[in-house]
């Protein structure tokens, strides 16, 4: 991306601090990985590191950090959900430091680490057309998260770079939790035409397309791509292949990019980009016009256990 560095980290803090995380949601196995990385990196400095969740709530958000900042720590990693951050200008200019997270906050020049969002949904939907299917379905989460938008301009541009038209049919944005993805995949199945795959553009909604695919009967006549890979992906039959985003160096770089700033706080803003990668498990490489639940993808397919 135009204007972003190559992700490294930057040398190491000898400060001790007390570091808040705000995520969306600590049990999304995204966020506690990313968690976890914070916490190795803090732990190195002799640091404490203290966690909430949003919950996607910007009236939640606002009022978590606030609670932060009156505790007085000395940074924040945010995954921000909330429209607008101005309301941290102030204990900004006290000296509190703050890094983003996963997502940019547009009204406040801060460290920022985000995913190739867009080159990710890119080579998902490439990779199923590359398959023949030119009927590709999507769930998006709700459609004012940076990283939904994003995934779903990358969804566009494969389609548009491959000549095909996109169905508004076929698409389901709004999608926030494994029930709904659920609910939208069956939707989707009974649309005529139907989608002869499927790219679900975040880890929960992954697995409710999954489930609602199992239970039609279909999981290996539709083919399927999930942004963000999910726990035991490999050990379906067949696999899930996924767009992998590395939340272990997100969160790496975040608690860097926050001591580097504890340190050194006139420094310019930096955002890195992390590059995602495709892993190929079986579902993604199911090829347009199987019929039947007895046709195997060509791609090798893990044993379940």
């Amino acid at each position: 991306m135009a204007g972003h560095r190559a992700a490294r980290l930057p040398a190491q803090h000898h400060g001790t601090a007390i570091i808040g995380v705000l995520l969306e949601d600590v049990a999304n196995p995204f966020a506690a990985e990313l968690l976890r990385a914070v916490e190795n990196v803090v732990s190195e400095q002799d640091s404490l590191v203290v966690c909430a969740s949003s919950d996607g709530d910007a009236a939640r958000e606002r009022a978590l950090l606030e609670a932060f900042c009156t505790r007085r720590v000395d940074g924040l990693i945010i995954v921000p959900c909330g429209p607008d951050h101005r309301y941290l200008l102030t204990e900004l200019r006290r000296g509190t430091q703050v890094v983003f997270a996963d997502r940019p906050a547009p009204t406040i020049a801060a460290d920022t680490v985000i995913s190739d969002n867009v080159g990710g949904s890119r080579l998902a939907v490439s990779h199923l057309v590359d398959a023949g299917h030119t009927r590709i379905g999507f769930l998006g989460d709700l459609r004012q998260i940076y990283t939904a938008a994003e995934r779903h301009r990358g969804y566009l541009a494969a389609l548009q770079s491959a000549g095909i038209e996109p169905d508004e049919r076929l698409i389901r944005r709004d999608i926030h939790n494994e029930q709904s993805a659920e609910h939208a995949t069956h939707d989707l199945l009974a649309a005529a035409p139907a989608p002869t795959a499927i790219f679900t553009a975040q880890n929960l909604l992954t697995i409710g397309a999954r489930k609602a695919l199992g239970s039609a009967g279909a999981e290996r006549m539709v083919a399927h791509v999930g942004f963000d890979d999910v726990p035991l992906a490999g050990l379906l039959d067949p696999g899930i292949t996924v767009i992998a985003q590395d939340p272990q160096a997100m969160g790496e770089l975040a608690a860097q990019m926050l001591l580097r700033r504890l340190r050194d706080p006139a420094a310019a803003p930096e955002t890195v980009e992390v590059p995602t990668r495709l892993i190929a498990r079986g579902s993604g490489e199911i090829r347009a016009g199987r019929s039947s639940a007895t046709d195997r993808p060509a791609a090798p397919i893990a044993t379940p256990l």
